[in-house]
């Protein structure tokens, strides 16, 4: 592949629902503009991007790939993602890359929740956008309905560049509004003039007279020609609803189909006239404490992003970068300042799918690939070590959908963990997490569908498997009321016996963040002092597992009142064996309790989903403490709820809201679980109580 400058480069993510055609519309692009002889199907399995096996068996994207199309001179990087929540992370990845963006909307389906999801990423991070409605070519799609909706939906920035002709029901052309020109394909890609017909100016002058006032609000001197009625030239016009689109205040919609390649030249005519190319954006970075304008500029010393990473063990590791300022070339040295390393480059390449092709030098702006860094992951900033740069990373969501996770095969565990590390390098939303406390490994995503999808990549690519099943959660166990007892621990055996006594009083602590609080009042040296620690030891070693559910013990606070001793038979061990049956039997005596951990949860929800979350949460023993209005009509609803009732949380809330609800939690503190849950968990666990005599 060539080398591009700066100026020729356009990095578009595409963004939409999922299933709404992305990956079909690259596929057109792709083969209209010659980069591939024959055009690919998702149902197939030949497409350019989605070429993982597991993309292949659902038909569905779950990584991002690039696809760069060369259109008119200009290198077009198309990041193609997924379309569903749960791969939100590759998504964000592609949008840290991206300088624009085009929305891909179904004309049959018109505005989903992806839609929306799309937009509302194009606004959080400022990126020009355009919106292409595909599949024009079925009978049920409506280009004018759709229109009318994202203008309802995202306001007056929505303008129309095209308006599709029908004939007897068929899709078989379109009006160009910007220079109100007709066009009727010819074939499925290519298209000639023709006159408008009539039936089809209906809409078209509120259409054009939109994109005019666009063009009028770009300066002074032009809202004063439009006022006064005069014309303005195609080179004004193009002019102006460039500026609007890069300053985000214009987004065109185009239109066409994916599947037949139609509409498809013009948006890439208009993904090269309209886009900003790097060289008209900015990045800035530190270096030695101080800013770093970048900006793209191929003058300045070497940098680069790493947005993404390949782990594959059929075609190894990429580390895919966007360089931001100077040259990239195949001999370069770089350095990593977040390991304080360098590394000696040999290749460098650019990635078309699954295919790396090599290249001698990357320019700024551009996007490319390095093969094999040892020491880089995904968010790294790449520099020369005379400019170490750093970039601010990405912010991505934050999973909190998990599942307990074992190996299959005993002995696996290593191969296991070296797999799941592959597989957190490409996803950073996908963590495997040991939970020393209980005894058990986590994996956490954003949804069930990621972590399903993570268990067959496990199987498929590194041959090991894993079983995920339901979270233990973390109980504690705890005492209400004083109580005293007495825990004597007498053994003879012949020769030199086992004597310890001990008289503690159990009660609340009143903090539960503590396990356990030890004080002695002894009097008149009934037990020695050389003794005390073994008594806590005792007391240390009971608050482990507590004697009710096996569950770890808090918020008690236990004193040494009294006891006895023998010369020669006591000892630390015997007084620690007392101390432990003293332990058990004052709390079992004193009223005791399982505490649930408590989680502050924030809902965030469309207006008209309020009613039906708050009676979710009510099931599920959450308590709602109020509402707070966010953007874009939507409720930020808190709650306390136990963390037993959040596993499924992610699926059922996407349930009820359409996919639009999202929530975050943390653990806030411990609280007494009801007598039915409480119950249910004494019994569960009855096998793992350590047998204590009292």
């Amino acid at each position: 592949m060539n080398i591009f400058k700066t100026e020729d480069v356009r990095n578009v993510v595409l963004l939409g629902h999922g299933g709404c055609g992305k990956t079909t519309l690259v596929e057109a692009m792709a083969y209209v503009s010659g980069a591939i002889n024959r055009q690919g199907k998702v149902d197939d399995g030949s497409t350019l991007s989605d070429y993982d096996k597991e993309e292949i068996k659902r038909q569905f994207s779950i990584n991002t790939s690039v696809v760069p199309i060369v259109w008119d001179n200009t290198k077009i990087n198309f990041l193609d993602t997924p379309g569903y929540f749960d791969f939100v992370g590759e998504v964000e990845s592609a949008v840290s890359a991206a300088d624009a963006a085009v929305i891909v909307v179904s004309g049959k389906a018109g505005i989903e929740v992806g839609t929306i999801k799309a937009w509302e990423l194009c606004e959080k991070y400022n990126l020009p956008r355009m919106i292409f409605v595909t599949d024009m070519d079925l009978d049920n799609a409506s280009f004018r309905q759709a229109v009318a909706d994202m203008k309802e939906e995202f306001g007056k920035k929505i303008a129309p560049f095209h308006q599709p002709i029908r004939e007897n029901e068929k899709f078989v052309g379109f009006v160009n509004i910007v220079k109100m020109a007709g066009r009727r394909f010819t074939s499925l890609t290519e298209y000639e003039d023709f006159e408008i017909p009539e039936y089809s100016k209906e809409n078209l002058a509120t259409y054009r007279d939109a994109i005019m006032e666009s063009v009028a609000e770009t300066s002074e001197e032009y809202m004063d020609r439009y006022f006064n009625g005069e014309e303005f030239t195609l080179d004004e016009i193009l002019g102006a609803l460039k500026e609007n689109v890069k300053n985000c205040g214009m987004v065109p919609v185009l239109m066409g189909s994916g599947l037949n390649a139609q509409g498809v030249r013009m948006l890439l005519q208009d993904i090269v006239q309209y886009l900003p190319s790097p060289a008209e954006c900015e990045v800035v970075g530190e270096a030695n404490g101080d800013v770093y304008e970048a900006n793209y500029d191929v003058a300045k010393p070497f940098t680069a992003k790493v947005f993404k990473t390949i782990a594959d063990p059929f075609i190894g590791k990429y580390s895919l970068i966007k360089v931001c300022s100077g040259v990239l070339k195949s001999d370069s040295t770089i350095y990593n300042s977040r390991t304080d390393t360098e590394e000696k480059l040999s290749k460098i390449y650019v990635m078309q799918g699954k295919n790396a092709v090599e290249v001698k030098e990357i320019n700024a702006g551009d996007i490319g690939a390095v093969a094999k860094l040892t020491n880089t992951i995904t968010a790294d900033t790449l520099s020369t070590i005379a400019t170490p740069v750093v970039y601010e990373k990405p912010v991505y969501s934050t999973p909190y959908t998990y599942m307990r996770y074992k190996t299959k095969n005993k002995g696996d565990e290593d191969k296991v963990s070296g797999a799941l590390q592959k597989l957190m390098d490409e996803d950073v939303t996908l963590k495997a997490v040991n939970d020393t406390e209980n005894r058990q490994t986590l994996l956490y995503g954003i949804g069930e569908q990621q972590l399903e999808v993570a268990v067959s990549k496990l199987f498929n690519k590194f041959k090991v498997e894993i079983e995920l099943s339901k979270p233990k959660i973390a109980f504690r166990e705890t005492v209400r009321k004083k109580v005293k007892v007495q825990g004597k621990h007498k053994k003879q055996s012949g020769g030199h016996g086992q004597y310890g006594d001990v008289h503690i009083e159990m009660e609340p602590s009143g903090d539960n963040n503590k396990a356990y609080v030890f004080e002695e009042k002894i009097v008149g040296g009934v037990v020695p002092k050389n003794f005390f620690p073994a008594v806590e030891k005792g007391i240390q070693e009971s608050v482990v597992k507590g004697p009710v559910a096996a569950y770890p013990v808090v918020g008690v606070k236990v004193t040494l009142v009294d006891g006895s001793y023998h010369p020669v038979d006591s000892s630390e061990m015997a007084f620690k064996t007392a101390s432990m049956l003293a332990f058990k039997k004052a709390f079992l005596e004193a009223s005791p309790v399982l505490l649930e951990p408590i989680a502050s949860l924030k809902v965030t929800v469309p207006d008209k989903f309020t009613g039906d979350v708050m009676g979710d949460l009510n099931k599920r023993r959450g308590r709602v403490l109020g509402m707070n209005p966010a953007e874009n009509k939507k409720q930020i609803i808190e709650a306390d709820i136990p963390m037993s009732e959040l596993y499924g949380y992610a699926t059922d809330l996407r349930s009820m809201t359409g996919g639009m609800g999202e929530f975050m939690y943390e653990y806030s503190r411990y609280e007494q679980a009801p007598n039915d849950v409480a119950q249910k968990e004494i019994e569960e666990r009855k096998s793992k109580l350590t047998n204590i005599e009292v």
